[in-house]
């Protein structure tokens, strides 16, 4: 079975992540705030030290429940900055808690994130990783408004990998055993 190139083989976690869940369109709220701290927690470190850290992630930011995280205060970000299932980040864990509180704020973060999309996955046909991009016009707008409102660790970087772990993109390559079931997925919902 053949898979995006970026695929670590030997991970099983990994493997399961790529085969199920990336590129998957999701219009899930939590699903989606969890996402864009994730990939916010990722910025200079590797997508396998986040994904391995997943569930210390969920645990200790309340399952992701954006009203349990606005509400943490100094005594929260301590305890966090001593808990060695996430990556003990200051500015990274108080970008989470920032965030949450701007998801209450924007009301309805899924409309939000896919109105860059015009709320259609885009489907790319990229034959190799090399021509995927880092970033696009569309995860530059998404940045300035997403800073605009409160989010923290959201540039065009990392808000273009949300745009593709959320399937609001699908950069699956064509070789990609992925690749027709998301793109005949995105042809179903239109």
């Amino acid at each position: 079975m053949t898979r995006c190139a970026w695929v670590p083989e030997g991970d099983p976690l990994y493997v399961a992540y790529h085969d199920e869940e990336w590129g998957v369109p999701s219009r899930n709220e939590r699903h989606l705030f969890e996402m864009l701290v994730l990939e916010g927690a990722q910025a200079g470190l590797s997508w396998s030290t986040i994904l391995h850290k997943r569930d210390g992630y969920r645990r200790a930011f309340a399952g992701f429940d954006t009203e349990k995280i606005a509400r943490f205060g100094p005594k929260d970000v301590e305890r966090l900055m001593g808990d060695a299932g996430i990556v003990r980040n200051r500015l990274k864990i108080e970008s989470a808690v920032a965030s949450a509180k701007a998801v209450l704020e924007v009301g309805d973060l899924a409309d939000l994130v896919w109105s860059f999309v015009e709320g259609e996955p885009r489907v790319n046909a990229w034959r190799t990783t090399a021509e995927i991009p880092a970033e696009t016009d569309e995860s530059k707008a998404m940045s300035k408004e997403l800073k605009r409102r409160g989010f923290r660790f959201v540039g065009p970087t990392v808000c273009y990998a949300f745009m593709q772990a959320c399937g609001l993109v699908n950069d699956h390559t064509t070789d990609c055993f992925r690749f027709p079931l998301v793109r005949e997925s995105a042809r179903q919902r239109a």
